[in-house]
């Protein structure tokens, strides 16, 4: 959506209000007493009415946006904002251009938002032939990491994150040339280097009938018990343009994003932070992102994970 567009859309309150309402008309709305999904609307309390218990929801009740005081014309700015660059916005821009007195009221929405994308990825599997490999990415320290690091304990400044890339090969009927067509892309934050965090990943990540492409890492060597074959190969520097090349861009395009960016992330919300880049990514052919984040933004299923 471009933003003369949304500027003409959404003008002011009234016409956010009723777009989000016709949004969760759509979508359904379940009553939080009885769990009936039969509502009628009330125009003159701007809520919805359970047909079965008569318990109201009211339009931001059940959502992403509950218990929350900002207008929806400013949620609609911020989910507009981070949706329609490529590269995304950090909470202090994002505070100058809504001219917001305080900067914990942007960033706490912001990273809800952040954690309706991750679920949302969540709800799929990857399939067919997967990319598998890891990065390394640089994370803000505490003051006792920062000891430790001077003591020589090993280094904290780095999180370890499972990167999986589906691609698909495709010939050229006429000139027989072999190429790779990338469709979708999965990051995970590993709890541990350890087999048990990489097969916890594979498990809920990936589709069990699934053909992996990975290097010779130990750490790998059971991932073919929940998927259909996995193929290893020794790392080189061959390896990594050719058989693990889309998992490898993610990674670089990743790392360059943060960069330029964002002056520090901490290590217990780098999740968030690439959930929003794999986002954006897998939907990168899509015409407004913006309309797809307000869908997510009115499910419940956001609540059910911290």
């Amino acid at each position: 959506m471009k933003l003369l567009d949304f500027i003409a859309q959404f003008s002011d309150e009234r016409s956010c209000k009723e777009y989000f309402r016709d949004v969760r008309i759509r979508e359904g709305v379940v009553c939080k007493k009885c769990y009936c999904t039969k509502h009628y609307w009330l125009q003159s309390k701007w809520q919805f009415q359970c047909s079965k218990c008569g318990f109201r929801t009211t339009l931001k009740s059940g959502t992403v946006m509950e218990n929350s005081r900002l207008p929806f014309q400013k949620w609609f700015l911020i989910m507009y904002l981070m949706t329609s660059t490529k590269k995304g916005i950090s909470a202090t821009e994002m505070q100058r251009q809504l001219g917001h007195k305080r900067y914990n009221t942007i960033w706490g929405i912001m990273h809800k938002l952040r954690t309706v994308m991750g679920l949302r990825d969540d709800l799929y599997q990857l399939s067919d032939m997967i990319e598998f490999d890891e990065g390394y990415f640089n994370v803000e320290v505490s003051k006792k990491q920062k000891k430790s690091l001077k003591r020589g304990k090993g280094s904290q400044r780095q999180k370890n994150v499972a990167v999986m890339a589906e691609s698909v090969y495709l010939e050229n009927i006429e000139t027989f040339e072999i190429t790779k067509q990338c469709r979708y892309f999965k990051m995970k934050v590993l709890k541990d280097q350890r087999t048990g965090g990489i097969n916890e990943t594979i498990e809920k990540s990936l589709d069990e009938k699934s053909i992996v492409f990975s290097d010779k890492n130990k750490s790998y060597f059971e991932i073919d018990k929940f998927i259909d074959a996995h193929i290893m190969e020794k790392s080189t520097n061959e390896m990594a343009v050719t058989t693990l090349r889309w998992a490898h861009i993610a990674i670089s395009n990743a790392k360059r994003n943060f960069l330029g960016i964002y002056h520090k992330i901490k290590g217990k919300y780098l999740q968030n932070y690439l959930d929003e880049f794999i986002y954006k990514l897998n939907r990168r052919y899509f015409k407004s992102i913006f309309n797809r984040l307000l869908v997510a933004c009115v499910y419940p299923y956001w609540q059910t994970s911290d």
